[in-house]
């Protein structure tokens, strides 16, 4: 496949198309949710959810530049050096859907254990509520570098453009799932990433830390060891909140504080595990108590 093929396929499949009317649906979702919190007052951070807009408006524009390519652009090569093809019909889509969503259980997970990678993800969990608007409330840069986590996909055959809409597809399911109105939801709480599982996952409860990582399916948080029912009210935000609703703050505060924790590093080997490393390690000299 060519270059001017993919952007093509982009411009004219029926797959956007699909994609405008999901993107649509969901837009309703969030506007009906606001206004029912607005009519019954519901007890919502009003300054929060407009970041979350804010958020959102800042994504569109930056995807309508060269970093809402860059996905495009590098798996390109990867796409032209794999000897395997896999040919685009409804069953290779629908298998497509579901390597996406086993490819993003693992991009989540590696997003929550590595601290470079929590710097950008930490903004979709930094706010104290929970509510549909959650799920504008994206990392501006991301886009820089979770093209990379479809390699895998591309290198066994797959298209770039089934394995971006794929992945596109698990995103955009989980919007419905940032809401308290919905409870729980008996046998598909066991399967699917629903309300009531997603809720632990924004949990930063100690029970519900480092939980429930799937986009559609919930099955692969039980085959890896990292699923977790709701059991007891859920406290939403970090476990140390950062107490902010500017936009440009709440996307870069993490890397300000990673860079400050570098600043105190005394060797190379330490810095790079503070930015590489897990989200809670620190040399033993930063609990040292100054004289």
């Amino acid at each position: 496949m060519s270059f001017a093929k993919l952007i093509s396929l982009f411009e004219e499949s029926n797959v956007m198309l699909y994609i405008g009317y999901f993107f649509l649906f969901n837009t309703s979702l969030i506007i009906i949710e606001l206004l029912v919190d607005f009519i019954i007052r519901k007890r919502r951070r009003w300054k929060d959810t407009f970041a979350n807009i804010s958020i959102f408006f800042l994504n569109q524009l930056i995807e309508k530049t060269i970093i809402g390519s860059i996905g495009v652009i590098f798996l390109m090569p990867f796409h032209w050096i794999t000897p395997l093809s896999i040919p685009m019909n409804t069953f290779t889509w629908i298998l497509a859907f579901f390597v996406a969503d086993f490819t993003y259980y693992w991009m989540h997970r590696l997003e929550h254990e590595h601290r470079i990678l929590w710097a950008s993800h930490s903004v979709h969990h930094s706010s104290e509520d929970y509510n549909l608007t959650i799920s504008m409330r994206l990392s501006i840069v991301e886009g820089l570098f979770e093209w990379a986590f479809l390699i895998p996909m591309v290198l066994v055959g797959f298209s770039p453009f089934q394995a971006i809409v794929g992945l596109i597809l698990v995103a955009q399911f989980q919007t419905w799932i940032h809401t308290e109105y919905i409870g729980k939801l008996s046998w598909l709480d066991e399967v699917f990433n629903t309300p009531s599982v997603h809720r632990v996952h924004h949990g930063s409860n100690n029970k519900y830390l480092d939980k429930n990582y799937g986009g559609f399916l919930i099955i692969w948080d039980k085959v890896f060891g990292t699923f977790q029912r709701e059991e007891e009210k859920v406290i939403y935000g970090l476990t140390k909140n950062i107490k902010t609703n500017n936009p440009i703050k709440i996307n870069f505060i993490e890397y300000k504080n990673i860079w400050k924790d570098v600043k105190k590093c005394k060797t190379l080997n330490h810095k790079l595990k503070i930015i590489f490393g897990n989200l809670i390690w620190k040399p033993d000299y930063f609990y040292e108590k100054k004289r």
